[in-house]
């Protein structure tokens, strides 16, 4: 039998070996199975994640419509001037008209199986085409948010009437629009083509991502020429001294700072001492460009230090100043890895939900902004709003927002790679 000797003099044998080779192995195994499980369990909570989302925002992809005959009558409607009619009464006579043999007590009722939209929608057809006034016309209108609910299946109609916002005649109305055709259920593009509203089946996402936008926009005008210019003097110019290892550490701490610092320092600085507006993405911009501003440091003065320093010593060597060298050599070569890191800077700032909300960019907006100055929500911050609201409605539509800010999010990432991976060098 082969002994093995140790260090210290003693005989090891060989089933010794083997034993204590045995229990190193499973050791190594039970590691491997920990680090796969942790794995596994990190996959199993993002997809509950992802499926909790979609299937909880699908419905708000789609959007119950109602279609109307309606006769758009010369009393109720002007010719002179279309836009000042009583588009509230055609609506209701249309519904009338819909059920005729409806007692008058339930045209209330059932003239809230359309949305508050309806009249505004028969409006503009009307002011774009006066020649409708006197005609009956056919218009696709959106339904109310409970009916809109009980087409997608959410209303149990099993249940006991007082437990439902809708009573049995109420669905059977409804069933009978739908038994006649004048019910469907297209792709919902007012999600992203209307700005915010009371009315869940109204309520879009368009002011929220033109504000985001708008902020995002003025966020990497200001954080991007800075956040070289501080990167390339601390790597490349600046002596090693005390202060600039100060400077070093304090932008290291800044990258770590919580982001409702940056938001509170935005409220005393920008809105309480400049009184700038409040809810504009311009101040907003501000705020994300001061939270994104270390990290871009970071991330550029990192590029910066991949680059060889035989890059530098060989434009050195050939006459070039050190401005030359630095702007002509070490820069154009950083470049796919600052844009890496600004790209996936302006992607946290994207998502970022505490300082908008404490400048005030959580207000309610029915408007776009048309420009970076006017008030205006963020995508986190409409998130914030929709979950907040009590509408069944708005369950769904926090879900899809959530969704398209992911989207953005995974789009600007896959950005982000897609440069490192075509510009990067190794060296």
């Amino acid at each position: 039998m082969t002994d093995f000797p140790n260090e210290g003099g003693s005989q090891w044998t060989s089933d010794a070996f083997k034993s204590r080779l045995a229990r190193r192995h499973r050791k190594e195994a039970g590691l491997k199975a920990l680090g796969l499980g942790a794995l596994l369990l990190a996959f199993l909570m993002l997809g509950i994640l992802l499926w909790t989302l979609i299937s909880g925002g699908a419905q708000a992809f789609r959007q119950t419509h109602v279609t109307l005959d309606v006769p758009i009558s010369t009393e109720l409607v002007d010719t002179a001037d279309p836009s000042a009619g009583n588009y509230r009464r055609v609506i209701a006579e249309a519904m009338q008209a819909t059920f005729p043999d409806a007692p008058e007590d339930r045209m209330r009722a059932l003239s809230g199986i359309v949305s508050n939209a309806a009249q505004f929608v028969l409006r503009d057809r009307v002011v774009a085409d006066p020649e409708l006034i006197g005609q009956t016309v056919q218009i696709r209108v959106p339904a109310s948010d409970t009916y809109d609910q009980l087409n997608k299946g959410n209303v149990d109609e099993a249940s006991d009437e007082s437990t439902r916002r809708l009573n049995d005649e109420d669905i059977r109305a409804f069933r009978q629009l739908e038994a006649d055709g004048r019910i469907s259920l297209p792709f919902n593009w007012a999600l992203f083509t209307n700005a915010d509203s009371r009315f869940p089946e109204l309520a879009g996402l368009k002011g929220a991502i033109i504000g985001s936008f708008y902020a995002l926009l003025v966020c990497f005008l200001i954080s991007f020429p800075l956040g070289i210019g501080a990167a390339i003097y601390l790597e490349e110019f600046a002596p090693r001294n005390r202060i600039s290892d100060i400077i070093e550490v304090n932008i290291n701490n800044l990258a770590a700072v919580p982001s409702v610092v940056f938001g509170l320092l935005g409220l005393a600085v920008f809105l309480n001492w400049f009184g700038m507006q409040r809810s504009a993405p311009f101040v907003g911009g501000l705020v994300l460009a001061l939270m994104t501003l270390p990290t871009i440091i970071i991330a550029t003065r990192a590029a910066l230090k991949a680059v060889p320093p035989s890059i530098r010593e060989a434009a050195l060597g050939i006459g070039a100043s050190k401005q030359q060298v630095v702007f002509g050599h070490v820069l154009p070569l950083a470049m796919p890895g600052i844009l890496t890191g600004t790209i996936i800077g302006l992607a946290q700032a994207l998502g970022e939900t505490a300082p908008l909300l404490l400048i005030g960019m959580n207000a309610f907006v029915t408007a776009a902004p048309s420009t970076p100055f006017d008030a205006a929500t963020a995508l986190p911050t409409q998130i914030f709003i929709w979950a907040d609201s009590p509408e069944r409605g708005f369950v769904a539509r926090t879900s899809a927002a959530i969704l398209v800010l992911l989207g953005f999010l995974v789009l600007m990432n896959a950005i982000a790679i897609f440069l490192r991976n075509r510009f990067e060098r190794r060296w």
